[in-house]
């Protein structure tokens, strides 16, 4: 992830599948699973063949998994600089923007005869990441300015908007024939959406709550929704669910409720 390791992918890749040709058909198989309708791997290293062909969007798609799945990635992907064999080998990382760009988290470099100079970057700021895939740059720093130029656009002109967080009460509710008279509902997930930093006033919310609630219910059981909009345009869905398990009243159960309000009015 620092340096090239071609000969690295390939022992990777012989050990993983038992050869070279079986881990590229796992990798084409991944590549459709991601929807990356515009790559066909031949070989696992990136190395020029014919018919091993990408697009910036399926890079882009292919660094949103490896980041979303695989976070750790990032504690090699942001090293500057390491050594191996006891420091008889020296590495530097070929992407030259974990140094000099704030918040950069990787990704990877690569460059072919054919295929010129690429790069995909990611960073992060305020909770917005962000991947910049740049393919064929004239040379490698022209690739590098492009991908902070793509970053920077995103940074500048968007932001990750918090909507809702798992576990927050939003509301309570009233309960019918439970051992208690009220129940909070909470959101069921963590949930945010990427708008233009112009717009992040604009978003609003409609809450629905289900009719007639009833005990029992159990501790995170589905009592309603809500939609978070911008203008007009539904951008997430996220579930309210019970905070709490609530018993249904028992004759024994509501024989002592009656004496508890019994108790209370008269004091």
């Amino acid at each position: 992830m620092l340096f090239l390791g071609n000969d690295c992918t390939v022992a990777m890749a012989e050990f993983l599948a038992g050869s070279e040709e079986v881990f590229v058909g796992l990798m084409n198989d991944k590549a459709k699973e991601l929807g990356m309708n515009d790559t066909v791997f031949k070989n696992c290293h990136g190395i020029d063949e014919e018919g091993h062909v990408s697009s910036a969007y399926d890079i882009s798609l292919m660094s949103k998994e490896l980041l979303q799945k695989h976070p750790d990635i990032t504690k090699y992907t942001t090293i500057w600089m390491d050594s191996l064999r006891n420091g008889q080998s020296s590495l530097v990382n070929t992407n030259k923007l974990v140094r000099n760009y704030q918040g950069c988290t990787g990704l990877k470099t690569g460059s072919t005869s054919l295929a010129l100079y690429n790069l995909s970057a990611s960073a992060t700021r305020d909770n917005l990441s962000l991947i910049a895939v740049v393919l064929k740059g004239p040379t490698s720093q022209i690739r590098f300015n492009d991908a902070r130029k793509l970053l920077d656009y995103g940074f500048t002109n968007f932001k990750f908007e918090q909507t809702s967080t798992k576990g927050t009460v939003v509301k309570s509710v009233p309960i019918d024939k439970g051992v208690e008279k009220e129940l909070n509902l909470v959101y069921e997930r963590d949930s945010g959406i990427l708008i233009q930093k112009s717009n992040s006033s604009n978003i609003e919310q409609e809450i629905i709550i289900n009719e007639n609630i009833s005990a029992p219910i159990s501790q995170g059981q589905i009592l309603g929704t809500v939609y978070f909009y911008l203008d007009d345009k539904v951008l997430d869905v996220v579930n309210l669910v019970a905070e709490k398990e609530v018993a249904k009243l028992s004759v024994f159960s509501m024989y002592s409720y009656i004496t508890e309000a019994w108790v209370n009015l008269l004091r």
